[in-house]
């Protein structure tokens, strides 16, 4: 009953535009997230990411929502059980940090990355959507600019996080 009652309160604050929580991690209390570990693997280096996880309908749904901070370090990975069709994609209603997306096959293959940016509009069908423009059964949010200081490209691999094991970068 509690539970609930909390998921509902955070959606009258998100509706009515309140004030965010306090610390980047207050949905965890509202609507929790694993975390994982994911190595991102480019043909010249190798990070390493601590992602929340998005497996269940309200998790994709939230996803960074309302966030103002995101460490370097940190991002979350969308993974979906089916695969996703090129036409669908991601949008930034009440995301309020610019983010890069990453388009993952079944095996963590980078098929796609996209630039998004935060949309200012009250209302979500005034902002635009990412279509992934390629079909994907993961998709990875970090910082915008993220994929490009760490040379990361289409082709390169993320491992780890649910996704199957892959040989190789």
């Amino acid at each position: 009953m509690r539970r609930a009652l909390r998921i509902a309160l955070v959606g009258v604050v998100l509706a009515c535009g309140g004030e965010e929580p306090a610390a980047d991690d207050a949905y965890d209390h509202v609507l929790p997230f694993d975390t994982a570990r994911v190595r991102v693997a480019s043909a010249t280096d190798t990070a390493w990411l601590t992602v929340q996880l998005a497996l269940s309908d309200a998790q994709k749904t939230l996803g960074l929502m309302e966030r103002r901070h995101l460490p370097d370090t940190a991002g979350m990975l969308f993974v979906y059980e089916a695969t996703q069709p090129d036409s669908a994609g991601f949008w930034m209603f009440r995301t309020r940090i610019p983010l890069d997306i990453a388009f993952l096959d079944s095996a963590g293959v980078i098929r796609a990355i996209r630039r998004m940016a935060p949309c200012e509009s009250p209302l979500a069908r005034g902002c635009p959507a990412y279509p992934a423009g390629v079909s994907y059964r993961a998709a990875l949010e970090v910082n915008a600019g993220y994929f490009e200081r760490r040379g990361v490209r289409v082709g390169d691999r993320v491992l780890g996080g649910g996704l199957p094991a892959a040989k190789g970068p």
